[in-house]
């Protein structure tokens, strides 16, 4: 989507509609009792669709592609079209292998919003076996089942303080993020098409 907006209005008439078309739909959302009624007369309850689709396109992503589409010289697209290049091959051979730096920061933005959204996991899950761990961790926390324990257990668990097990699950959900960022790290870098444009 953020590709054909960042072309001009004369090679992309209509862009503005459809520009304007995205910015109202971040601008103005229907809220949490609609998207609710949307996913259950779906059917996605209970699943793990439920909590991918209604968040899948985010409007803030194809705005910063979109930018960094822009920002790119329109050289680059020129000689691809002298060369003989469609759209689509200028897409895929031209703009996406230069744009890993912001496909690497779109994708940690993603992974981080989907981490952190426990709310989703409460709302969209009848059974808490399919909650995803964010999810259960607050339950965990909130509510605390010491029914399956033994005295051993509740001993030990009596010396836990609640400052600790805060902690504990600070760092539980942190760790996959913390080993995702150093293999993303490497494409945050400046200047990847310098040079790319001679003369």
């Amino acid at each position: 989507a953020a590709y054909p907006l960042s072309k001009s209005n004369l090679k992309f008439r209509s862009r503005t509609i459809y520009s304007w078309y995205f910015v109202v739909t971040m601008i103005f959302n229907g809220g949490l009792i609609p998207t609710f009624m949307v996913v259950k007369e779906t059917g996605l309850m209970d699943s793990i669709w439920a909590l991918v689709i209604p968040s899948a396109v985010n409007v803030f992503n194809i705005v910063l592609m979109l930018n960094f589409f822009r920002t790119q010289p329109i050289e680059l697209e020129e000689s691809a079209q002298m060369d003989g290049a469609g759209v689509w091959r200028t897409l895929w051979s031209i703009y996406l292998p230069i744009s890993k730096p912001s496909l690497a920061t779109i994708a940690l933005f993603t992974i981080i919003f989907h981490w952190n959204s426990w709310f989703d996991g409460m709302i969209y899950m009848n059974s808490p076996s399919n909650y995803p761990l964010q999810t259960y961790l607050r339950t965990v926390i909130v509510a605390r089942d010491l029914t399956n324990m033994n005295a051993s257990d509740l001993s030990v668990i009596a010396n836990i303080s609640n400052r600790t097990v805060l902690a504990a699950q600070l760092f539980v959900s942190m760790l996959p993020v913390l080993c995702i960022y150093p293999f993303l790290q490497k494409y945050f870098v400046k200047g990847l098409v310098l040079g790319s444009v001679k003369g």
